[in-house]
């Protein structure tokens, strides 16, 4: 059985909520996207883009090849269009189906796996992300650092041929719960605080979301906060 909690904030900074989410226990599919290009441009994209993986799932494809075809049907839409902004998206995506889970995301938008403890399966698509991995960059300081939000994958605006999409994937396990999220809560709170919500057993799934994202309102909500928790029971 799954039990699952969900939600999204604006923020106490943005007018528009660019971020998108989806989740059906059904389809075993959950999602985030954290749509970028300002005005309406960021919106359209993470909804696309949502809508693409959800059909490309539903038709019986992987979730990373839902995720590739996502992201050629995004570009093919955006190079439609004849203004100079933008139009991306992050994308985090959980797939449980025949006792096995996929993740897969460009971006970042994050995955996170409560099993034997609390860990981020995913790793950022960013410019501190790879400052890190090149032991340039303490990765204590990564959350401070002023480049930190500048991402180097995205759906629609990094080329289709040369996209880089993660995944992962393992043994579904009764007891495990998985946090997808974007950077509008991480941005805010510490790993161990996100952490100590997940593994409240006192607080159902829904109730845990809740707490997320009041507690990154707290932290300074700069940005739009989407949560969803996936519980395997």
């Amino acid at each position: 059985m799954i039990e699952f909690g969900h939600g999204t904030h604006v923020g106490l900074r943005r007018t528009r909520n660019e971020d998108t989410y989806y989740a059906d226990p059904d389809l075993g599919l959950f999602l985030v996207a954290d749509g970028m290009g300002g005005h309406q441009h960021g919106e359209v994209a993470a909804a696309l883009a949502r809508d693409a993986v959800v059909e490309q799932v539903r038709r019986g494809q992987s979730l990373l090849d839902a995720v590739r075809i996502a992201a050629e049907q995004l570009e093919q839409h955006a190079g439609g269009r004849h203004d100079a902004l933008p139009m991306g998206t992050t994308l985090a995506a959980l797939h449980l189906h025949e006792g096995i889970y996929d993740v897969a995301w460009v971006g970042d938008s994050r995955i996170y796996r409560l099993a034997d403890q609390f860990e981020l399966v995913s790793h950022d698509h960013s410019l501190v992300q790879e400052l890190v991995n090149a032991g340039r960059l303490d990765p204590e300081l990564a959350s401070r650092h002023p480049q930190r939000n500048v991402l180097t994958q995205a759906l629609g605006i990094t080329a289709a041929e040369q996209l880089h999409v993660g995944v992962a994937g393992g043994r579904q396990c009764p007891g495990n719960a998985f946090l997808l999220c974007t950077d509008g809560l991480t941005d805010g709170l510490e790993t161990s605080s996100l952490a100590g919500t997940v593994q409240r057993t006192d607080l159902a799934a829904q109730e845990c979301v809740d707490h997320l994202l009041l507690d990154g309102l707290e932290a300074g909500g700069n940005d739009n906060l989407t949560a969803i928790l996936i519980r395997l029971r």
